[in-house]
């Protein structure tokens, strides 16, 4: 056995609510990784409804690693909800033409945060909001009702509104050599036949592995 296929869209079968998410995905500008999943009573494939504010035009990504647990009601907030602050007025007149498109923003005055990314083996609780150009970590953590303002750091647990550290899962050396081995890069056989080192955190074992 080398574990589940990452291709299959219902990997716990007679439970649907939780799904390999990338199977759902139609959308080519939001990339997943193998075994990231989504879990929603409603249904996996409402995901992309919860990325808002993602126009074609804009060509933003959003992009998630390996091994991400993603709970309901997760919404990543995209850069076409920036609106022009430069001005006195941050209304977008020109959108509704009719004489007002003249006040259209020029290219560069529109706020723009870059794509966002999940890395691998992040733990997404309920409810969470990330805002447009974020950067989460490999292996952070964040809380339920979180509304994400700032880039998380590497295995780091952040909650609250807006998300502030809360700690560290590991010490920074321990951190450091999970970085190294990226466990999660590994071929499915390797994972499978390494799983009680990577689940109990035996640091040792996987470092031999890695060797």
């Amino acid at each position: 056995m080398t574990g589940p296929n990452p291709n299959d869209k219902e990997p716990m079968k007679n439970f649907p609510q939780v799904g390999y998410l990338k199977n759902f995905i139609s959308n080519e500008n939001i990339i997943v990784g193998d075994y990231t999943y989504y879990d929603d009573p409603d249904g996996v494939e409402n995901f992309e409804k919860n990325i808002l504010y993602h126009f074609p035009f804009i060509d933003d990504k959003l992009i998630i690693g390996k091994f991400c647990a993603i709970a309901k009601e997760v919404k990543f907030i995209m850069n076409g909800a920036n609106h022009k602050d430069s001005g006195f007025s941050t209304y977008p007149f020109f959108i509704f033409g009719n004489g007002w498109e003249k006040a259209a923003p020029k290219e560069g005055e529109l706020p723009y945060k870059g794509d966002t990314v999940v890395a691998n083996d992040v733990w997404i609780g309920y409810g969470v909001t990330i805002m447009p150009g974020i950067k989460i970590g490999n292996g952070a953590i964040i809380a339920s009702k979180s509304v994400v303002t700032k880039d998380v750091p590497d295995y780091c647990v952040v909650g609250g509104n807006p998300a502030k550290a809360i700690k560290y899962r590991f010490e920074k050396e321990i951190i450091d050599e999970l970085l190294e081995i990226a466990w999660w890069g590994w071929s499915a056989e390797k994972i499978t036949q390494n799983l009680e080192a990577v689940t109990n955190a035996d640091i040792e074992a996987l470092k031999k592995v890695n060797d």
